[in-house]
């Protein structure tokens, strides 16, 4: 018992020596220091210069040139010509190494749906949401979920983007958000409806249903939430912001409050910078947990991990390296946020590792994250 207890303790201050940054100040190490591979990280970073992003720099441009084939795809949401690549490798809990301008803040597109997850987990730790297989018309009853087919989506179904929610959101129809190629405006309309849960689908509007409906269940803006509860707790910035479209301002108990977009396909979504992304990353390396405070629960970031019946790849809005879209040559334990443009939060946390890229050419972010975990290994 006596030799149980010398180590739990130990363990305990093990644990509790982690190094996190503070608000103002955050700590560097080589690589050396850490473990990794100098040369491995160096190649890293010369790689991801070397491959920037090849869309316009005016996101405009890019956005719209990338959804043309959208019937009525428009920009109803705020853009920003972006900046150059950038990036920061973080390994127990400190700056091994960064890249280009990452105070710059920049959009970040579909990274902004692993913030929008965790404000679900939020309302998960709060018992505002009982449980993530209750169906959204238990606590969304304006019509939103009305019918047989949206009336059996559940939490976890929009989570997964296996819900197959059919009609229109804000003036933006389910059907025209990434139509099937083969198809035409006639069948994309027409379409047979798929069981909640069976089908995996990217489908923003049907995001944008879900950070609607988390705004109804916290009853206050949801920027406003992960601000009080995530992003000042671990010292990010006060340069980020979160938008959702010009027409998405709805009354919530005599209130004017955006509802949110979970990504930047027609403007809007979260604008950030590369070091806050960081710090995110470090909170879910750390699983949940920030200094001597846990954030967000365990349970909720062992919840992320859990792949979808209906895709390995995903879980609740991370995706895992796992299934048809795993890298190879890199630990299948890792999972990640992913925008357009080449916008990337990989986390390990069975390394104490975080890696944040941005406006990487998207095909190459196998081979760049391949190129850390070489110097990850290189020194064992």
């Amino acid at each position: 018992m006596r030799h149980a207890f010398l180590f739990a303790l130990l363990l305990s201050t093990t644990l509790s020596a982690q190094y996190y940054p503070t608000p103002t100040a955050w700590a560097n190490k080589t690589p050396a220091e850490t473990g990794l591979d100098p040369a491995a990280i160096d190649s890293a970073i010369v790689f991801a210069l070397a491959n920037e992003y090849s869309g316009a720099r005016d996101l405009r441009l890019a956005i719209l040139q990338s959804f043309s084939r959208e019937p009525d795809h428009a920009l109803q949401g705020p853009t920003k010509e972006r900046g150059g690549p950038a990036g920061m490798i973080i390994k127990d809990g400190y700056v091994v190494a960064q890249w280009g301008d990452t105070e710059r803040v920049d959009m970040t597109f579909s990274v902004t749906k692993s913030y929008l997850s965790t404000t679900a987990g939020l309302a998960l730790d709060d018992g505002l949401i009982r449980s993530v297989k209750d169906t959204v018309a238990d606590y969304v009853w304006d019509g939103t979920f009305n019918g047989d087919h949206n009336g059996k989506i559940t939490w976890e179904h929009l989570l997964h983007q296996t819900s197959d929610w059919s009609g229109a959101l804000f003036g933006l129809y389910d059907w025209a958000d990434r139509p099937d190629r083969d198809g035409n405006l006639d069948e994309w309309r027409y379409r047979k409806l798929q069981e909640p849960g069976s089908q995996f689908k990217y489908n923003d509007v049907r995001v944008n249903v879900l950070a609607y409906s988390l705004l109804q269940v916290w009853r206050r803006p949801l920027p406003v939430v992960i601000k009080e509860r995530i992003m000042d707790p671990i010292g990010a910035s006060t340069t980020w912001r979160w938008y959702g479209y010009d027409n998405t301002w709805v009354n919530v108990d005599g209130l004017k409050m955006q509802s949110v977009s979970g990504g930047g396909h027609h403007g809007g979504g979260l604008f950030v910078n590369t070091t806050d992304h960081a710090r995110l990353g470090l909170l879910f390396a750390r699983k949940g947990k920030w200094g001597d405070r846990q954030l967000i629960s365990r349970r909720w970031t062992d919840m992320i991990q859990t792949p979808t019946p209906a895709n390995a790849s995903y879980g609740y809005m991370w995706w895992l390296n796992q299934g048809p879209r795993q890298w190879e040559g890199v630990p299948d334990h890792l999972y990640y946020a992913a925008g357009f443009g080449g916008n990337f939060i990989v986390v390990d946390e069975q390394e104490d590792l975080v890696i944040v890229t941005r406006w990487l050419e998207p095909r190459e972010i196998g081979e760049m994250v391949r190129k850390v975990y070489a110097g990850v290994k290189a020194n064992r």
